[in-house]
């Protein structure tokens, strides 16, 4: 016991506050001043920074958002009709190169309904970016007719455009690109007016058929009668790669992206399969033998499947995504030419033009079971099912996001 105790005089409720706040303020200090040794030891505990806000600048200025970035088709799932297209009928547009139509197909009754005029070698019928209006590429006539898709006819006359053979959007429906496939041109033209806004001369002959990638930045295009595949900078509007497919007479046909946004696919119908491409490194592809004539490529509503018609053999072969590999293949019963087509809204059907027999096929997808072959025009090419889902179409028979 200590014989001499301090004496402590009583603290007054003024010096109990300023010693609190003393206190606080240190603590304050210390939190604030953590050793990096701390710091390991609170993100051990679970105790994250907060994640930085993405940058809207990091996609193309004006593009609607991605939905899902580990699926690129998350706008695409069954009868996810925009309000735009809700009230359209259900058809299938067929263009007829052979015979300047259009034949108008009730896919319930699976057959033709109507019959439209249309300009000199008609290759496609292309959706517009704003979902109200279907192109139809009248390649040799030089013009696009317009389609109203309310009441699957004509609207207006036709739009004068040199060599339409394809027809594509930019994602941030800022541009329409013809793929001037005869010209060797690439033109950025007024997606409503279609009036020319820029011009970009390729050195590759042949182009005709693209996708882009998940950002929007740039866009893979394939050369038919050269064998090459571009990169084309969005914004920019101009090639800033350019390669020459390892393969002898290759004539590269549709690209669609995969639904991760890693890997493009470029089906080939003298490779007789798809070209898988890192579209980032753009390096030499690898080819996947899928059988002969490989021409298109169509994704599944569930965006796990992708559908390869083999246009030289009659056959449709099945990619599977997450298994990455070929799980299915189907034949057409009486052979056939299947070509360009697309899926119906409920994804149950795959409608397919024969481009050499003058017909077109649905196939069920569940089974590969055709349920139906229908005569149309001559030379039956790149057809549209509409509606479909999605909020926007970046062109081609329908590639919607």
């Amino acid at each position: 016991m200590n014989p001499h105790p301090k004496t402590r005089l009583p603290l007054t409720r003024r010096t109990r506050l300023l010693m609190c706040a003393s206190l606080l303020a240190a603590s304050a200090a210390l939190a604030a001043c953590g050793t990096p040794a701390e710091e390991t030891a609170k993100a051990s505990l679970g105790e994250k920074k907060k994640p930085a806000k993405p940058k809207e600048a990091d996609g193309l200025p004006g593009m609607p958002p991605v939905l899902d970035p580990e699926d690129l088709y998350a706008a695409d799932r069954p009868n996810k009709l925009s309000p735009v297209v809700k009230d359209f009928p259900s058809r299938v547009y067929v263009p007829n190169t052979n015979s300047n139509t259009v034949s108008v197909i009730d896919p319930k009754k699976f057959e033709v309904i109507d019959t439209i005029d249309v300009g000199t070698q008609p290759q496609h019928v292309v959706p517009s970016w704003d979902l109200k209006t279907l192109w139809v590429n009248n390649n040799r006539g030089h013009t696009l007719t317009p389609i109203d898709p309310k009441t699957a006819k004509r609207r207006g006359p036709d739009v004068e455009v040199h060599d339409p053979y394809n027809l594509y959007f930019t994602p941030n429906g800022k541009h329409a690109v013809v793929m001037a496939s005869l010209d060797r041109e690439l033109v950025f033209r007024d997606p409503h007016t279609m009036k020319r806004e820029h011009t970009e001369p390729v050195s590759c002959y042949g182009v005709n058929h693209a996708d882009f990638s998940a950002d929007g930045r740039y866009f893979i295009v394939s050369c038919e009668f050269s064998a090459e595949l571009l990169k084309v900078d969005t914004q920019k509007m101009k090639v800033i790669g350019q390669q020459k497919l390892p393969f002898e007479g290759a004539m590269p046909q549709d690209v669609k992206i995969s639904p991760d946004g890693k890997t493009f696919y470029i089906a080939d119908m003298m490779a007789h399969g798809v070209w898988v491409l890192d579209g980032e490194k753009f390096t030499t592809p690898k080819l996947m033998p899928t059988g002969k004539g490989a021409h298109g490529l169509y994704i599944s509503r569930d965006s796990k499947e992708m559908y390869i018609p083999n246009r030289g053999e009659g056959s449709i072969s099945v990619f599977n995504f997450p298994k990455n590999k070929l799980t299915k293949k189907w034949w057409l019963p009486d052979g056939g030419s299947p070509d360009m087509g697309g899926v119906s809204a409920d994804g149950k059907v795959l409608w397919l033009s024969g481009r050499y027999d003058s017909e077109v096929y649905a196939i069920d997808t569940r089974t590969g079971v055709q349920l139906a072959k229908i005569p149309v025009g001559g030379g039956p090419h790149g057809l549209a099912v509409y509606p479909q889902p999605g909020r926007y179409s970046l062109g081609h028979t329908g590639v919607f996001r």
